[in-house]
């Protein structure tokens, strides 16, 4: 079994800003596996889907970003699944625009509810799928630019992004992330 969590803010007003990729991420991925956010656990909606052999539980915390780790590491305990078993799926500011990138480890970037993931888990070593908002214009608060909505006319390029990410995602999932980084960054790269 896997863990597969979207980061995002729950509410109307946060849909649509580019903090939010990781629920529209985890909608998408959930819509394609044929499974409704039906079940609420953990202070999270959750998915039960399938993909390929791995039975998966699709996350959206409800605890807004900074505190994420909560329902993710309730999860992990109550599962007793490893962080090999756990895809976190988030915005970063640190990726081009619309640029997608799967990773295991590293820092947390300044992204408070990667932050809170891994104080929750214990480590940061876990699969990351990192969905690129790009850099906020100059003297924009970084704050005030993840929190801003994607332009209307951003919409295909959008799409486009989520579908690559939900792709790595299952790719990790299915293949597991070392496997699947080969595939995912190597398209990602092309793409440039």
């Amino acid at each position: 079994m896997k863990l597969v969590v979207g980061l995002g803010n729950p509410g109307e007003e946060y849909a649509r800003t580019r903090h939010n990729v990781g629920f529209v991420v985890a909608d998408r991925l959930a819509q394609l596996a044929g499974a409704s956010f039906s079940a609420k656990k953990f202070a999270a909606e959750l998915a039960e889907a399938r993909l390929g052999p791995e039975r998966v539980w699709i996350m959206k915390p409800q605890t807004y970003m900074n505190h994420s780790g909560e329902a993710v590491g309730a999860a992990l305990r109550f599962w007793k699944l490893g962080l090999d078993d756990l895809v976190v799926v988030h915005d970063d500011l640190e990726l081009d625009p619309y640029r997608v990138q799967l990773k295991v480890g590293g820092g947390h970037g300044g992204h408070n509810g990667v932050k809170s993931v891994n104080a929750h888990v214990g480590s940061p070593e876990y699969a990351r799928v990192r969905v690129g908002v790009g850099r906020p214009p100059p003297r924009m608060d970084p704050a005030d630019y993840v929190l801003g909505k994607f332009a209307k006319g951003e919409d295909a390029e959008l799409d486009l992004c989520v579908e690559q990410a939900v792709e790595a995602t299952r790719l990790a999932v299915e293949l597991g992330a070392a496997r699947a980084m080969n595939q995912v960054n190597r398209r990602s790269r092309a793409a440039e």
